[in-house]
């Protein structure tokens, strides 16, 4: 996988199809500390502390459509590969985290890539499932929970091109025309 948004993309789908309702997504660069930490959690069945040792191995799936499962494994070599680490904690019935950490600056770490795209697709892709998004970039955090959007909604798909334009919009600002603290705007204007 060539970005980081992808190997989100992956575990979330392991998460839904694993009956998940509720995903937690949380980015946190830390520029000071020369960390990226990306951490996914779900409320899914969960896995067995056997299946939890044995899922980095490529050979080891759950799915029945194939005999190979990737995601894991590539996320725990891209990690390693920077001095960072993969961390899993699941047990059955109480859903998975995956926390995955990285050395920020390593010339190995691979690029977040698309997150707003990964996140509009996820929605897309599972309407029924709550998802909480949080990317925090020096202290600067940039969050939503798809229940507060719906509250919102006022019978409203979530799914409506209207409301997945304004999520993207939310995580890539770049998209809406408003200048980023970064590309040199005034965040106190």
């Amino acid at each position: 996988m060539e970005d980081l948004s992808l190997h989100i993309l992956d575990i979330v789908e392991n998460g839904t199809a694993a009956g998940a309702t509720r995903v937690e997504i949380r980015i946190v660069e830390d520029s000071a500390a020369d960390l990226l930490e990306l951490s996914i959690k779900d409320n899914g069945r969960g896995m067995d502390s056997r299946m939890v040792a044995s899922v980095r191995d490529p050979f080891v799936t759950t799915r029945t459509t194939r005999r190979v499962g990737l995601g894991i494994p590539l996320l725990d070599q891209a990690a390693r590969e920077t001095g960072g680490r993969l961390e899993i904690h699941s047990q059955p019935g109480s859903g998975t985290a995956v926390v995955a950490t990285f050395r920020a600056g390593h010339i190995d770490r691979k690029p977040l890539g698309d997150l707003a795209g990964t996140m509009t697709a996820l929605i897309l892709g599972h309407p029924e499932v709550d998802f909480a998004f949080e990317h925090v970039v020096d202290g600067q955090s940039t969050s939503f929970d798809t229940r507060e959007i719906r509250e919102q909604l006022d019978g409203v798909p979530i799914t409506d091109p209207a409301v997945l334009n304004l999520i993207r919009a939310l995580l890539n600002p770049a998209s809406s025309g408003e200048p980023r603290a970064e590309d040199g705007g005034n965040d106190d204007a």
